[in-house]
């Protein structure tokens, strides 16, 4: 056999870091600059069913891959697509367990904000809002960034 290609130097290089403690934490950068867990979350999503939102005139349109599932798993379960508010729906690809503590966390809010303001959160709101829960997680210690 000859030298590793770049590809497999990559991966080497990737396996070596993550096994010496750089994906264990957040916010500790390995050698080369890399958020392991990041890149774990981004892999998540990657991995996950092919999602297509599409906005017309007066109308959405959100659409998700139905993959087969697994023999022991319900098929009436697994749900991509998601009411946040009374108009408001999300879609999302990755992890469903991820994306159920996020949508939580927005319904919440949701419910807050017609508390606070008595009016229906428009989605500009509800929008900034799961960028920023998802951004919080990218860069707090003790958690990690959402796979969705």
């Amino acid at each position: 056999q000859g030298p590793p290609s770049p590809v497999q130097n990559v991966c080497l290089s990737f396996q070596c870091c993550a096994m010496s403690g750089y994906d264990r934490a957040i916010t500790v950068f390995s050698p080369d600059g890399h958020l392991f867990q990041v890149e774990y979350a981004l892999e998540a999503v990657r991995k996950g069913t092919t999602t297509v939102g599409v906005r017309g005139k007066d109308c959405v349109v959100l659409a998700v891959e139905k993959r087969a599932t697994p023999k022991l798993q319900d098929p009436r379960t697994i749900r991509k697509i998601l009411m946040v508010d009374d108009d408001i729906a999300l879609a999302f690809a990755g992890l469903n367990a991820d994306a159920r503590v996020l949508v939580n966390k927005t319904r919440i809010e949701c419910q807050s904000y017609r508390l606070n303001v008595e009016d229906a959160p428009t989605v500009d709101y509800v929008a900034r809002y799961i960028a920023r829960t998802q951004q919080k997680y990218t860069h707090r210690g003790g958690v990690r960034p959402f796979g969705i």
